[in-house]
């Protein structure tokens, strides 16, 4: 696997978390030095490993949030 840089900007929330400490969270984060993105996947508690995630730009997120707000219960 390809070496990569990643600095988690800011926390947003936790989603949830599984019997061994991993969340699956929303961060915003910097890959390999580029411009921050919306990020969700899950993390060890140290936030040293990683699982697969899907990374958002900012017109995606929101295009997310019109999707998740149109959802009837």
């Amino acid at each position: 696997m390809a070496d990569f840089k990643f600095e988690i900007i800011k926390h947003l929330g936790s989603l949830s978390e599984n019997a061994k400490g991993w969340k699956k969270e929303l961060n915003l984060i910097s890959w390999n030095g580029r411009e921050a993105k919306y990020d969700i996947r899950e993390w060890d508690p140290e936030h040293e490993k990683m699982g697969k995630g899907v990374t958002l730009s900012k017109e995606e997120i929101n295009q997310l949030k019109n999707i998740l707000s149109d959802l009837k219960n």
